[in-house]
């Protein structure tokens, strides 16, 4: 959830004049985050993300990818991506590593930026349960988000955006796991022609009753080395709730071609 509508999102802005020519984008941004998520465990997540991306004609199509290594997890619990699903109930804990799992998003542009109306970009994500149930990092069970973003620009280097979504969470026996909200706001200003800081908020509910859902203050740097948007991500992530990791971050990359 956390840098995928974050850092990323302000390479896509600085670049737009380049989709036509580069539709393609190859991109990876490893990411480690520590934080007791709601356990009385600190936990670590490394989530790497791989993600390739076409973009053209007001329709963006994005495969994900993730490794995830894990230590120090409460036996029982799962994973959503860098996040945990559900705590566990036992005593012990544990640590796994290998695919995560995998998810497909398609955004289309209903109505383009004009004036004051921002462009209107409704989404659809589905989440396939690829990874592993029995070490704890999936569910097992596959998730679908329905949403929308609305994305506008102030005078020539400011792009606001909001984003907000519901998704419908797959839940093993014996979990209970419900269907949450999600949203994130923010703004991406280009203070060059290669260089875009992004600040963020990011939340949602949590799946499992009685815990806080995550909710995120990001802190996001794009250089573009080409003009094509090919460059360098780097992030942070400050947790400010008890769902949420403490304090996270990463640095990546992407081709645009």
């Amino acid at each position: 959830m956390r840098l995928g509508r974050g850092g990323l999102l302000g390479a896509m802005l600085v670049c737009q004049s380049a989709w036509a020519a580069h539709p393609w984008t190859l991109g990876n941004v490893p990411s480690d985050y520590q934080g007791r998520y709601g356990t009385r465990h600190t936990i670590g997540i490394f989530y790497d993300p791989t993600y390739l991306q076409y973009r053209a004609s007001g329709v963006r199509v994005k495969l994900t990818v993730p490794y995830i290594s894990v230590v120090n997890l409460p036996v029982g619990a799962k994973l959503t991506n860098d996040t945990l699903s559900a705590r566990g109930q036992g005593g012990g804990t544990t640590s796994a590593s290998g695919l995560g799992d995998i998810w497909l998003a398609t955004h289309v542009t209903v109505l383009p930026e004009r004036g004051l109306r921002p462009a209107v970009v409704p989404y659809f994500k589905v989440k396939f349960a690829t990874a592993s149930v029995r070490e704890g990092l999936g569910t097992g069970r596959n998730d679908y988000e329905l949403g929308v973003g609305l994305d506008s620009t102030i005078g020539t280097n400011v792009f606001p955006f909001a984003h907000v979504g519901y998704r419908f969470v797959g839940s093993p026996p014996g979990l209970g796991l419900r269907n949450i909200a999600i949203y994130d706001a923010g703004v991406s200003i280009a203070t060059s022609a290669r260089n875009v800081v992004t600040a963020m908020y990011a939340g949602a509910q949590s799946e499992q009753a009685g815990y806080a859902g995550p909710s995120d203050a990001i802190l996001a740097w794009n250089y573009d080395v080409t003009a094509a948007g090919s460059g360098v991500q780097v992030y942070i992530d400050k947790g400010l709730s008890h769902g949420s990791a403490g304090l996270g971050g990463g640095v990546g990359g992407q081709i645009v071609f």
